[in-house]
């Protein structure tokens, strides 16, 4: 299951944010989003967790808990489809 996470504090490694999923089951995958220029995270990333129930107990724990002081959003990714494609967006 992949799970959303918004609102992360800048300052977090995707090593640290992995081991904080573990604490709920395997991690099947981890990404925090960067700035493709600054590479300096965009404040959110995603998890793929290999059990489902794990990954519901995850947002369940950790969805509006806070993480370094900074309220974090933790739910199911949505998926947007085979044609979605995050590149042809512009930045005006």
């Amino acid at each position: 299951m992949k799970v959303f996470i918004g609102g992360l504090p800048l300052e977090v490694s995707e090593a640290e944010l992995n081991a904080v999923f573990e604490d709920f089951g395997p991690v099947k995958s981890l990404r925090i989003i960067k700035d493709r220029e600054t590479k300096q995270s965009r404040g959110f990333g995603f998890v793929e967790m290999v059990n489902e129930d794990e990954a519901k107990e995850a947002i369940k724990c950790m969805n509006g808990q806070s993480y370094y002081g900074k309220r974090i959003t933790v739910n199911v990714a949505e998926d947007n489809g085979p044609g979605f494609n995050r590149t042809s967006f512009s930045r005006n």
